[in-house]
């Protein structure tokens, strides 16, 4: 139904998908605006009667400032929330990978995961949640997520972080989890970051990994497989407006909160035109071969360009074989890196 150019839902739509957009819509809202919610909640106990709780909750915050450089702290039971059940079948989120693929549970990987998107979705819901294939698949591996290391300072989003197994983006975090003997640990990283949320737009595949060799370096150093994966379906999620003027101001913004403040457009609760819900698009996470690695203590130069170089290949081989099963006019849509 379409009033002045607005393209309304259905009034029957089954409560399975009212839910499904309910998570949706929660969980990007969190994301997107989780730093200001947060704060303003803090900020409003601590000017009433309850003033202790802001001054208990900061304590707790400041005690807890290294946990997430030493393999953070997953919570089961917000692990295994329902909505996440709900969010992962939205868009739909599934799982592919190449064929004969295995993981050895007495090693460590690293999964370098591309495109980062507005809002990453593709690998939590596919790869990081005890709702994907992938938990199944290999339930003897524990999953986390890497992510800014300021997520983990602001009120309540910090609990999120860390219950759904999030750990700081930090090379000492990172080491602590890769270097464990034990092995079993999985370190799922968005190499892009922030930055390559600008890029995002329906339709363009454009990463940033030229320069990005930080993670290249943690792999070598903990003699970590590389793993290339690739969300097809990410871009889709929203579109965004830009212009030379805003994207100065954005910059501004990224330094100081680490995030990309993108203006961005997807659809609302009951309607499809514009909102700050994603867009109901499948997702398909491919995961590709690891790439084998020999530990080396102290990598040369040499030795980090020669397997960035090879990671930047196997991506994209592994983009160009599968872009064919999961993209509309596949021949017209490359990988492009910035």
């Amino acid at each position: 139904m379409n009033i002045l150019g607005i393209k309304f839902a259905p009034l029957n739509i089954p409560l399975e998908r009212r839910l499904q957009t309910l998570a949706a819509g929660c969980w990007f809202t969190t994301l997107a605006f989780g730093t200001f919610i947060g704060t303003f909640i803090w900020v409003y106990f601590f000017f009433t009667r309850f003033w202790y709780l802001s001054v208990l909750y900061a304590t707790i915050i400041y005690l807890e400032k290294d946990r997430c450089e030493t393999g953070g702290r997953p919570i089961e039971w917000i692990r295994h929330w329902k909505w996440w059940w709900y969010l992962k079948n939205y868009f739909p989120c599934k799982l592919d990978f190449v064929p004969g693929l295995t993981f050895d549970p007495k090693r460590n990987y690293l999964f370098a995961c591309y495109p980062h998107g507005i809002l990453p979705a593709g690998p939590f819901n596919t790869i990081g949640s005890p709702y994907s294939e992938f938990s199944k698949l290999f339930p003897k591996f524990q999953v986390r997520l890497v992510t800014l290391r300021q997520h983990f300072f602001i009120p309540f989003l910090r609990e999120i972080a860390y219950g759904t197994g999030g750990i700081s983006a930090s090379a000492k975090s990172m080491n602590y989890v890769l270097g464990n003997p034990e092995g079993g640990n999985i370190a799922v990283l968005m190499p892009g970051g922030a930055v390559e949320a600008y890029h995002s737009r329906p339709g363009q595949y454009r990463i940033v990994l030229k320069n990005r060799k930080g993670f290249v370096k943690l792999a070598l150093k903990n003699g970590s497989p590389l793993v290339p994966v690739i969300s097809f379906g990410e871009p889709e999620l929203f579109d965004q407006i830009e212009g030379k003027t805003l994207r100065r101001i954005q910059e501004s913004i990224r330094k100081y909160l680490g995030l990309a403040p993108v203006i961005f457009s997807g659809r609302g609760f009951f309607q499809y035109s514009f909102g700050v819900i994603p867009q109901r698009s499948p997702i398909t996470t491919v995961v590709g071969n690891p790439i084998e690695v020999t530990k080396t203590e102290k990598p040369t130069n040499e030795e980090v360009d020669e397997l960035h170089k090879k990671y930047m290949q196997e991506l994209e081989n592994l983009f160009e074989v599968y872009k064919y099963k999961y993209l509309e006019n596949p021949n017209d849509i490359h990988l492009k890196f910035e």
